[in-house]
């Protein structure tokens, strides 16, 4: 271990990476990753940080600062509260050019623009493959647009690494973005393990000996069913949910409206839980995800056929609005669709 005596830091020879993100729902996926990165990688640190925890405690900031400024690979997202960026916002500014990657995404414009990866440099003006990928994204003008956008931008997330693939340059830089944008979003333990590694290799592998193969982003539902007693606990299709009461039997059907990312990191206890209190009651349960804050894809594709409602009750339990959350929220459509 050596001291920088400039700051006053201990630091050891290890690689650091370092996540903040809004809140703590992924913490223990991180967790789980963090072993199996131990295993890959044993020089590798990993910590993660949650504006929800270190905006109210500066023993939590404190400690999120001193991490940030000895991070090697550093990782924000969902960052969109001032009360959220800005007490960090000086620490990641002044660690940009010194570490040896930095990815911000899904953040406030003064988060994001702090991207550093290879010869990408979001603070410059966009150009090349940036600037092509911009006019592609289009500019939705109203909230019920940027709903409908908000669906063709994760089919188009899985599509621009695979075009970016064999253009050389800052492109290579690029898809490494949107590769981390992948992995984050299917925010499981495989693919925070994936995107951690990923990121070392590309970017820290003069400090990080892996020989071990990187793996790609594992794929979910974007839309479906989850239920803890399925044998692959999402899925696609309606079939798979088991019944726990006989139709002729049960109290009534009730539609139950998750959040996709909670499902992917294993922290469904809380879901778990109602999905049980509900079915000692005589209640059928159908619980349903989408991949975004738009329920009504779930909706449509799993409490309706024919035109005609298949539950007899609807309960969200996303802490966000039926259609749309921090970035938008269209009431009208929520309306609509009850």
């Amino acid at each position: 271990m050596t001291v920088n005596r400039k700051q006053g830091i201990q630091q050891d020879n290890s690689t650091r990476v370092v996540i903040v993100t809004m809140d703590t729902h992924l913490n223990s996926a991180v967790d789980r990753a963090r072993v199996g990165l131990k295993r890959l990688l044993p020089q590798l640190s990993l910590t993660i940080h949650s504006a929800s925890e270190f905006a109210a405690n500066p023993e939590h900031l404190a400690k999120c600062r001193e991490d940030i400024a000895q991070g090697d690979v550093i990782i924000v997202t969902m960052l969109f509260m001032e009360d959220h960026f800005l007490p960090i916002l000086a620490d990641l500014q002044a660690r940009r050019d010194h570490c040896s990657a930095m990815v911000c995404a899904m953040s406030a414009g003064e988060v994001v623009k702090l991207t550093r990866l290879g010869k990408l440099d979001m603070s410059k003006p966009a150009s090349g493959p940036m600037a092509f990928l911009k006019k592609m994204r289009g500019n939705p003008k109203d909230d019920s647009e940027k709903a409908a956008a908000g669906a063709k931008q994760m089919k188009m997330l899985r599509r621009i690494p695979q075009m970016l693939r064999f253009i050389p340059g800052t492109a290579q830089d690029l898809r490494a973005y949107f590769l981390t944008l992948q992995y984050w979003l299917g925010g499981s333990q495989e693919n925070i393990q994936g995107m951690v590694h990923y990121l070392v290799d590309r970017y820290a592998a003069d400090k990080v000996n892996s020989k071990v193969k990187v793996l790609p982003p594992v794929e979910y539902p974007e839309v479906g069913i989850y239920h803890p007693r399925m044998k692959t606990r999402l899925s696609d299709q309606l079939s798979d949910l088991p019944t726990v009461v006989s139709p002729d039997k049960a109290r009534g059907r009730v539609g139950l409206i998750l959040l996709r990312s909670y499902l992917i990191a294993g922290n469904a206890q809380h879901y778990d839980a109602v999905i049980a209190a509900m079915e000692v009651q005589g209640l059928n349960v159908v619980p349903v995800f989408a991949s975004g804050l738009d329920s009504r894809p779930a909706i449509d594709a799993f409490f309706l056929k024919n035109g005609q409602t298949t539950v007899d009750a609807v309960v969200s339990l996303t802490g966000f609005s039926l259609v749309g959350g921090p970035a938008y929220n269209d009431a009208h459509a929520a309306e609509e669709i009850l």
